[in-house]
């Protein structure tokens, strides 16, 4: 581990973009990832340290121009408690309902757990379905800029993503759903609020009677970062939800899907589990 030398708590966005262009710095929000990270060697702390807690920009929910805007330091818990995100956001939300411990939701972040770009990362996959999009804030020239990307071409590998160093993820914009929207999200995992998930699923999709458009399936732990299932979607897209559709969108999930064998689970047992889950998923959405 580095020695820190230096230790910063700005109080605007302004100071913080300023802080990240002088370089060589280490971001703090939650510290649910950072902590255990810097303490197994996987990173080490820049020269200096800087808490990102006290910037209130980073903060809070807001609906505008049918957008839903998520501040990056928004924790778990804040998401979990509100009623927005529980009626309208459903997978969003029982994502969070399935997010650690509730010492842990009280402090991560939402911003962190994007930026930590885990191929599992529990709140990725719904974010993927709702089409979700990450704000990027930094000073290059004296005044804040701003970029927009969406959140799949962000995550660009395990633990990586396309923010520069200079660059501070200021919040997540979602546009807000269509009538007759529904979400969903499923975790699978020995403990499953505890434990890192083996897969994860989330669905998005407009309902009209029986028949699903703007389909949006996404999976995670089942490839380097969470991933829309582009073809499991077309094999739903406009069709009537019935044992035809079910039988091609769980075949080729179960294609397009390339897991790795790890400590957690083999390749093979992650893709049954995918076309199952994915199955038991569709069923109840046909059901219901």
């Amino acid at each position: 581990m580095s020695d820190i030398t230096a230790y910063a708590a700005p109080r605007s966005l302004d100071e913080a973009v300023s802080l990240l262009q002088a370089g060589d710095v280490t971001i703090l929000a939650g510290g649910t990832d950072l902590t255990p990270q810097t303490k197994s060697g996987k990173l080490t702390f820049r020269p200096t340290l800087m808490n990102i807690r006290r910037v209130p920009e980073l903060s809070g929910l807001t609906e505008s121009g049918g957008v839903m805007r998520i501040g990056a330091l928004t924790t778990i818990s804040s998401l979990l408690a509100s009623p927005l995100i529980h009626e309208r956001f459903n997978g969003l939300w029982q994502a969070c309902d399935h997010f650690a411990s509730d010492q842990i939701r009280n402090a991560a972040t939402i911003g962190g757990n994007i930026c930590n770009a885990s191929p599992a990362g529990d709140t990725l996959t719904p974010l993927l379905t709702l089409d979700a999009r990450v704000v990027l804030a930094s000073k290059p020239n004296g005044s804040i800029v701003r970029r927009t990307t969406p959140l799949g071409e962000f995550l660009t590998g395990p633990g990586r993503t396309a923010r520069q160093p200079a660059e501070l993820l200021e919040a997540i914009e979602i546009p807000m759903p269509p009538e007759g929207f529904f979400s969903a999200f499923f975790k699978f995992g020995t403990r499953p609020a505890l434990d890192i998930s083996v897969i994860s699923i989330a669905i998005g999709a407009v309902r009209d009677g029986r028949k699903l458009t703007r389909v949006r399936i996404a999976f995670g732990a089942v490839a380097p970062t969470a991933i829309r299932a582009a073809a499991t979607e077309a094999a739903l897209e406009g069709r009537p939800i019935d044992a035809a559709a079910i039988d091609a969108a769980v075949a080729a999930a179960v294609n397009e899907t390339k897991p790795v064998s790890d400590v957690r689970a083999s390749s093979w047992y992650r893709r049954e589990l995918v076309g199952n889950m994915l199955r038991r998923m569709l069923d109840h959405v046909a059901n219901s």
